[in-house]
């Protein structure tokens, strides 16, 4: 990884060649278009109360707007995943591109790949953010973004259809305005969330639908509005938390945390854990009932969760037990094996399941890019199929290589 050594840098241009080097060396930028917008963009004024340091900073997001809880539900995405993502959207000179989510830079990237021939538009519902985006552009030297104060989820309908819509909130679902809002062969770049997990999808046309052409793991808040996230979050006990968003997983909270009580039950699969994110990404697409287990620190270090709930794990769910993922060093290898720990009346039977999926994935798809995932739009067939996530507009599905 290279490191911007900011004891030392405080020149916001060298700071901005610094950081256009590390996305290289980290394959964020891959193409010489994006990184002539990351060169040319003065990306601290977009962050005018962060330091040039922080804003240049690979890694880190700048928060923009907090809740009353003080939860951010605006930031200034890291640099790293604007990358990934204008590198996934293909952008070229003269298209015309939809925002949806504004914070201002990523709009001013987008016109710097357009060039001036091009239409870049940027919506975002709350006034505060619209209104910080619009002064920071303004300041920027980028005037001819186009600025719209609306609920996202209705996309900007005026002025389609777009070549590419890049949408900068974690997504839900995927509304039938942005796949109506696009050209034949326009492409969404999407963070669309499955059951606690994000993935920034590159979506072409495909029939009445769409498929992906590239995913990556990514982070953002969560959009607002009408396409705000359909989901259910129970606390098992203090610091201990299962979220899904699959209407079919059953979450019962008191015979759970009864679960956690019984002793755990250990399945190791033989299967190397490795590529965490794929697997992250196959096992929430194909487990049976799957919901993400959370867990606080203090109660990993109790022995009650292992570490791997800390940021969320999936977890196979049943109406009284629960079965989620674990790993341990293969001295036979030098690197992990994948396992279980279960809990509950039916913990071996989680288990079991659940050690298939590992091995399964181990032996057949333990690569990058192995999923091709698909947004069905429509009423859901019934029954829904067993590798389909039902959303309010249609259904995602994955297909694995």
């Amino acid at each position: 990884m290279t490191a911007i050594d900011d004891s030392t840098v405080r020149d916001p241009d060298t700071l901005r060649a610094d950081m256009v080097r590390a996305l290289r060396d980290e394959d964020g930028v891959r193409t010489e278009p994006v990184a002539a917008a990351f060169a040319a963009v003065p990306r601290h004024r977009f962050a005018p109360d962060a330091s040039p340091e922080v804003a240049y900073s690979l890694h880190c997001s700048v928060p923009v707007k907090k809740d009353e809880h003080g939860v951010d539900i605006s930031v200034m995405s890291a640099a790293h995943v604007q990358a990934v993502m204008l590198e996934q959207a293909e952008i070229e000179p003269g298209m015309k591109v939809l925002e949806i989510g504004s914070g201002g830079v990523n709009a001013a990237y987008l016109q710097e790949l357009v060039g001036s021939e091009g239409e870049v538009t940027t919506v975002d519902i709350d006034r505060d953010v619209i209104d910080r985006a619009r002064q920071c552009l303004d300041d920027a030297g980028y005037t001819q973004v186009r600025t719209v104060l609306d609920d996202g989820d209705h996309g900007v309908p005026d002025s389609a259809p777009y070549d590419r819509i890049i949408v900068t909130a974690a997504a839900w679902d995927i509304p039938s305005s942005w796949i109506n809002g696009l050209t034949e062969k326009g492409r969404l770049v999407v963070p669309l969330t499955v059951c606690g997990t994000t993935r920034s999808i590159a979506f072409d046309h495909d029939g009445d639908g769409l498929i992906s052409r590239s995913y990556g793991l990514a982070h953002f808040v969560p959009m607002q509005g009408e396409g705000a996230a359909q989901e259910r979050k129970v606390v098992l006990r203090r610091g201990v938390a299962l979220q899904t968003d699959d209407v079919r997983v059953p979450l019962e909270p008191q015979t759970l945390n009864a679960a956690m009580d019984k002793p755990r039950s250990e399945c190791w699969s033989g299967a190397a854990y490795d590529l965490p994110d794929e697997l992250d990404l196959f096992l929430t697409l194909n487990l049976s009932s799957p919901a993400r287990l959370h867990a606080a620190q203090d109660v990993v270090d109790s022995g009650l969760v292992e570490a791997s709930a800390l940021k969320g794990v999936p977890a196979l769910v049943s109406r009284d037990s629960i079965a989620y993922r674990t790993r341990r060093e293969n001295p036979d290898t030098g690197g992990f094996e994948s396992g279980v720990i279960a809990h509950g009346p039916h913990a071996e039977t989680l288990a079991g399941q659940y050690a298939g999926l590992l091995r399964r994935w181990a032996q057949d798809h333990r690569r990058r890019g192995a999923a091709t995932l698909r947004y069905l739009p429509g009423p859901a067939p019934a029954p829904l199929p067993e590798d389909a996530v039902l959303r309010r507009h249609g259904i995602v599905t994955a297909t694995w290589a």
